[in-house]
Order: structure tokens, then sequence, then C-alpha cells
């Protein structure tokens, strides 16, 4: 698994808890922290996928925005996802979430994480499973 840079100690024990692999991959002037194995909730076509985000310059007083997920997410209903586009990276097609923070739920330097963005990312799945 590569390791080529470090994130703050809260963001590396919280990776370390969660007890799944992952990778913290630096190309093409990007950071991106890779978890693999991430449970999916019922009602999609998986029950696990890789899931990436973007560690922006500037981290952890800049957010982090957006995830990425191999494979493709799709509803078991037939349902679309919005907001879903194409992404290459690491010589694979990744399947973009253009979720964001809001003024209601902006990102808190010096209280939100990777631990706390990750949880957001859980609360899109589960919301879109929810849509009518």
């Amino acid at each position: 698994m590569r390791r080529e840079f470090t994130l703050p100690s809260e963001d590396m024990e919280w990776l370390e808890d969660r007890g799944l692999p992952y990778e913290l991959v630096a190309t093409g002037g990007a950071l991106r922290v890779v978890l693999y194995d991430l449970p999916v909730p019922p009602g999609y076509n998986v029950s696990t996928v890789a899931a990436y985000v973007r560690i922006e310059p500037g981290y952890p007083e800049s957010q982090i925005d957006m995830v990425y997920f191999l494979p493709d997410l799709a509803l078991v209903d037939g349902r679309p996802i919005g907001a879903i586009s194409p992404d290459t990276f690491d010589g694979k097609t990744w399947q973009r979430w253009s979720r964001h923070r809001t003024p209601i739920n902006p990102w808190r330097p010096g209280i939100d994480n990777l631990g706390t963005h990750f949880a957001q990312v859980q609360v899109w799945l589960e919301r879109e499973t929810k849509k009518a």
C-alpha cells in the first residue's frame, strides 16, 4: 500500500482505527486518500467500494470536497444518481460524486477532518437511497 505523503495525526489515527486498507497517493500534484472495502448502505449494486478524496493545498484549514467511487455505484431500484461524472485516476475510471458542503453545513477548520468528511460521505450515500 502506497504511503507517499502524511496527514495530521488525527487523520492517521482515524485511518488506522477504521481497519480498512488505505493508500496515500501523490500523483500529478494531487494528494489522494484512497480507502478500500468501504461499506456501502443497502440499496446499491455493491456492498463495498474503493473511495478516494482529494486533499487540497492548505488542508486541514481548507476543506475536503466530494468523493470518488470504484466501481460505479448504482441504485438497485434503477433510479438514477444525480451529479455524478467519470474521473480518471491511477489508470481507472472512478465515479465522481459532486457533493459539497453548504452554508448550513460548512467546513469547520479545527473541527472537521478526514473522519468527519467520510461521515458526510455516508450521509450522502444514505440520503441517495431515500430520494423519491
